[in-house]
This record gives structure tokens, C-alpha cells and sequence, in this order.
């Protein structure tokens, strides 16, 4: 099991306050991470609405569209990590950030994403 302290999640939270942040104003950020999330925001917008049909996008709770935007970004665009990896850290920011719901929302989300393969 990773450690809270693992340079990895640290830097995935740090984009995550970033990208929630920005939700709320569309501003620069001065986040690597969040900058290069926000730059292929359409085009990660777009897949997330394909995996959850039932949530548009305006609608998703924003700090579960931040976690979502990163996640998507790393295994869609990035593909840096495993995509097992990629999924267990999003888990875990949903329920170190998010609602009760948002750990089994957003894995199912990145669930569909991955079983829908390249639609997007």
C-alpha cells in the first residue's frame, strides 16, 4: 500500500485543489498537472459524459469532476501509470476528499471508461 507521503499522491492532490479550484473560476493556475488537465479539458469532459450518462457534467459534484478530470487525463491522455494505479489513487482521493458516494461513483465511472476502451 502506498504511503500518504508518496511524492505521486502528493503531487495528484495538489492538482486535485487545483482543478477544484479552478471549477469555480476559470483562472491560471500555476499546477504542471492541472495546467496540462485543463489544457485537454473538452476532449476529458467528453469521455467522462460518455461513462456517466446519467450525471452531466454540470451536475457531478466538482470535487468528484476534479478527481475524475485527473484521473481520465492520466489514463486517456497521459498513460504514464498503470492503469490499476490510476484507479486505486482516484479511489482514495474520492474518500480522503469527496462525499460518502464518491469513492463508489467515481470507480465506477473510471470503471466504464475503461471497459468502454478508447470511446471518447
Amino acid at each position: 500500500m502506498k504511503k500518504a507521503t508518496d511524492p505521486r499522491h502528493l503531487k495528484r492532490r495538489e492538482a486535485i485543489k487545483a482543478l477544484f479550484s479552478w471549477s469555480f473560476r476559470s483562472q491560471e493556475t500555476e499546477n504542471s498537472l492541472a495546467k496540462a488537465v485543463i489544457e485537454k479539458i473538452k476532449k476529458i469532459d467528453e469521455i467522462i459524459e460518455k461513462n456517466a450518462p446519467l450525471w452531466p457534467i454540470e451536475q457531478i459534484n466538482r470535487l468528484d469532476l476534479a478527481i475524475l478530470r485527473l484521473a481520465v487525463f492520466e489514463l486517456k491522455i497521459e498513460k504514464r501509470e498503470p492503469e490499476k494505479v490510476i484507479i486505486d489513487e482516484a479511489v482514495e482521493l474520492a474518500k480522503e476528499f469527496g462525499s460518502e458516494s464518491s469513492p463508489s461513483f467515481v470507480n465506477g465511472v473510471l470503471g466504464a471508461v475503461l471497459k468502454n476502451g478508447s470511446k471518447g
